[in-house]
């Protein structure tokens, strides 16, 4: 399947009933689930129609749709305790996805300075956001690239070093790391690039993502404070450059499901996300999230929060109980 090349709503659907029916057929976990909801795969012929697996179901089964034996098992970071495994035969594929993501909205990703303050994910050892990001740091042309976890001193020093000169600058950051850096830092560079992971879960204190981008504005002295949407479920990333409004690549899109009605599914409104990702064929493509956002007629969205866990466990008792 070439989902890369998609340009159209109507190739999209196309590539996306083809998968489901390939999924379907090969995800054992998948196809249980379908079958607990009454879904005749060859009865599905509308892109609204196809069923999502609830993210939850990560957490207690292997979702996989081949027998190739996996390279990497990707995991969550089990802020709740049980964490989602996301068992990967083709880390080629995963690449390609999040590089293409990546150029998409900011080019190649050798002209980057990479700086990354992930500390958490980067203990973790098995985190795909981790995988990445150091994929990208691998391929830039700086040797300053690298994690810098709690070394905050380090990554201060080497902001004032390049902070005069004219190179692309991307600091990753997971969330409360970000805010204790400028805690203890302050810097003004207007052309140095943030790009927050999230990751406020399990803290004293969650803040809005309004709140966030204001304080980092602050503290970086740059208006340019992006976000990355994405888990270790998928191999695709929304990014959103302003606004706090994100956008996918066309291999990848959100839907919206009644809070009320796990069954439902609208291409606009504000709701519980679905997202399909073509990319990950060898999973499965059509996850019905824990986030709650709001998706726009365009295709672009917000994430609002997360959803209650009492919200989340309908489908998933039915799932585990049969």
């Amino acid at each position: 399947m070439n989902q890369f090349k998609i340009s159209t709503y109507e190739d999209f659907e196309k590539k996306a009933i083809e998968l489901f029916k390939i999924q379907h057929k090969h995800n054992q976990v998948y196809s249980k689930y379908c079958s607990l909801l009454g879904v005749n795969a060859e009865k599905i012929n509308k892109l609204i129609e196809i069923p999502f697996l609830p993210i939850q179901i990560f957490k207690t089964h292997k979702v996989v749709s081949n027998k190739k034996k996996h390279m990497v098992i990707f995991e969550s970071s089990g802020t709740s305790g049980i964490k989602s495994k996301h068992y990967v035969s083709d880390l080629d594929l995963y690449k390609k996805s999040f590089t293409k993501c990546f150029e998409r909205f900011y080019g190649y990703p050798n002209d980057y300075l990479f700086l990354a303050l992930l500390p958490g994910y980067f203990e973790q050892k098995n985190s795909s956001l981790v995988y990445m990001i150091n994929y990208f740091i691998q391929l830039s042309k700086y040797k300053e690239s690298e994690f810098y976890l709690y070394n905050y001193e380090k990554l201060y020093d080497v902001l004032i070093k390049f902070k005069k000169k004219k190179i692309k600058i991307i600091l990753f950051g997971v969330t409360h790391a970000l805010l204790d850096f400028i805690s203890k830092y302050k810097i003004q560079m207007k052309d140095l690039i943030v790009i927050e992971t999230g990751g406020m879960k399990g803290k004293d204190k969650e803040i809005s993502r309004d709140e966030l981008h204001v304080k980092l504005k602050k503290g970086f002295g740059t208006n340019n404070i992006h976000s990355e949407y994405g888990m270790t479920e998928l191999f695709s990333q929304g990014y959103s450059t302003k606004n706090g409004v994100f956008e996918n690549p066309p291999w990848m899109k959100l839907f919206i499901r009644d809070r009320t009605n796990p069954l439902s599914n609208s291409k606009f409104g504000t709701g519980a996300i679905n997202v399909i990702d073509l990319a990950n064929e060898n999973s499965c493509s059509f996850i019905a999230t824990d986030d709650y956002g709001k998706v726009n007629p365009d295709g672009s969205y917000e994430i609002i929060g997360r959803l209650e866990q009492s919200q989340i466990r309908g489908c998933n008792l039915m799932f585990n109980n049969n």
